[in-house]
């Protein structure tokens, strides 16, 4: 994963001015960065280079960008912030869907573009923290998390989850019993989120539970509440 501060970043954009944009931006910030022009060409420098993020544009002249997160999440957990002119709620779910960590809707701020860099850093600092310092195993019944491999297992098979997915699942498991309201635990795991970033949660939240159970009693792990956030319940408490 990432080496020293900055993150290597993949940039997939066919709109020129868009691409330099963009490209001027991580100049200026000192990340490396490579650049594609249309998804056969992100494909194949995900694989070849294993890029820290992924911004990734969904209209590309070759493959549409959802085909192409999908083929790359079949190998890759990269976070990927989508920038897209598409600004309809259902994109923005089909994105997240296929494993997009973020959303940006052009026309976008430099400054914006930044924020939403610094936050996605933060979080693969979160995550490699996490895995540092975290060197016993966390165990709730059948749900396991080997916080030093970074792996996660349900009834001894392993779950493949996002980075997001595995921010929000630890911070669950450091927190079990306790119910996690939506904005504390955007803070902690978006950073800097804000009210529009709930239904991304919701999304990611419930690709988590789905991932997680096996049946109903697994799906228990964590609980909703409605209108105040979540809380992973212990499994002594499942009935």
């Amino acid at each position: 994963m990432m080496k020293g501060n900055k993150p290597s970043v993949l940039v997939v954009e066919d709109d020129v001015p868009i691409r330099n944009l963009i490209t001027t931006t991580l100049e200026m910030e000192k990340y490396k960065f490579d650049t594609a022009e249309n998804g056969n060409q992100a494909i194949m420098l995900a694989a070849a280079n294993n890029p820290d993020i992924i911004l990734m544009d969904l209209g590309l002249p070759d493959i549409d960008g959802i085909e192409v997160i999908r083929k790359i999440r079949t190998w890759s957990v990269a976070p990927i912030i989508v920038i897209s002119a598409r600004s309809d709620e259902k994109d923005k779910v089909a994105a997240l869907d296929v494993g997009a960590d973020d959303y940006l809707t052009k026309p976008f701020s430099v400054t914006e573009l930044s924020a939403r860099l610094r936050a996605t850093t933060r979080r693969i600092q979160y995550i490699m923290h996490a895995d540092n310092t975290n060197e016993s195993v966390f165990k709730n019944g059948n749900l396991e998390i080997d916080y030093s491999a970074g792996v996660v297992k349900v009834s001894g098979e392993e779950v493949h989850l996002m980075p997001l997915e595995y921010s929000l699942l630890c911070l669950l498991a450091q927190n079990i019993g306790k119910v996690l309201t939506y904005r504390f635990i955007l803070e902690k795991v978006w950073q800097n989120g804000i009210t529009s970033d709930i239904s991304s949660l919701r999304v990611y939240m419930a690709s988590l539970r789905k991932k997680l159970e096996k049946d109903k009693e697994h799906s228990a792990y964590i609980q909703t509440h409605i209108g105040v956030g979540y809380r992973m319940v212990s499994a002594e408490d499942i009935s």
